[in-house]
């Protein structure tokens, strides 16, 4: 989190909308060695969620140590159900899910 009073880092991420001086509320996930890991923009009057935001985090953390693996939308924390992305599981993770119980 961080104040951004000049608009200068709004401008770099593309967030900032000039008529207004408003920005989006924007947040990125960026790793340790600078890379943008996960981006999110909400409009104005659109709420972030703090849970969902720290279970990004540790989904991207669990993936820079498994990058073969994919956390699904309810995972939480490690040992919870993951998925190995393929062409075959376009359309399919949601029964690929429920054959891990």
């Amino acid at each position: 989190m961080a104040a951004d009073v000049t608009g200068a880092v709004a401008r770099m991420f593309g967030v900032l909308d000039e008529g207004s001086g408003l920005a989006l509320r924007g947040t990125y996930l960026i790793s340790p060695d600078g890379k943008l890991m996960n981006s999110e923009m909400n409009f104005y009057n659109m709420g972030r969620n703090i849970d969902e935001l720290l279970r990004k985090l540790k989904a991207n953390i669990y993936l820079g140590k498994k990058p073969a693996e994919g956390c699904p939308s309810k995972w939480k924390d490690e040992g919870d159900k993951t998925l190995a992305p393929s062409a075959k599981m376009v359309g399919k993770v949601h029964e690929a899910l429920a054959e891990q119980k």
